[in-house]
């Protein structure tokens, strides 16, 4: 199954869609909302009282225009090389979306993108690190709510592919 959603709609999205995706296709997870910002890995962590390395940031890269995701934990700092390796790609190739790009392709704000229920379906990599984890925080489809799933049943719907994503020099 594609990780995006059923709906093919224009316009920002939010935690409602990502609940209904939920629904819709039976996933144990849950969206919680809370009353103060969860957009930095900082406040998502404190908010959920976890480490900051269980929340997963849905990062959208464009690699020669082409969009992707990556599912990194809070702590890491993506490898760009690492990336550009697994996509047989030069470095320069690829860089991080801006925020209007973010928007535009995923239909939900930085800080709220979550992993599932968006518009279409990306290329994704994973970092494996995330799978130490039974259960994870992403984006919840606003900058107050989070997703709350297991990784590696996100891995599955995202059909994410698994690699190392930090510096390992």
């Amino acid at each position: 199954m594609a990780a995006r959603s059923s709906e093919q709609g224009k316009g920002m999205r939010g935690p409602q869609d990502v609940r209904r995706f939920l629904e819709q296709h039976q996933i144990p997870g849950r969206v919680l909302e809370f009353p103060h910002p969860t957009r930095t890995v900082d406040e998502a962590a404190r908010a959920v009282n976890v480490e900051p390395q269980r929340i997963l940031k849905t990062l959208l890269f464009l690699a020669r225009k082409e969009p992707f995701l990556v599912l990194a934990g809070g702590t890491t700092r993506v490898d760009y090389r690492v990336l550009a390796r697994h996509l047989g790609l030069s470095r320069k190739k690829i860089r991080l979306a801006r925020p209007e790009e973010v928007l535009a392709w995923t239909a939900y704000p930085v800080g709220a993108v979550p992993p599932i229920a968006l518009p279409r379906a990306f290329p994704t990599l994973m970092d494996a690190a995330l799978l130490a984890y039974e259960e994870v925080y992403a984006g919840g489809g606003a900058p107050n709510a989070l997703l709350c799933i297991s990784p590696r049943l996100l891995q599955e719907l995202t059909q994410a592919r698994v690699i190392t994503l930090a510096r390992t020099d």
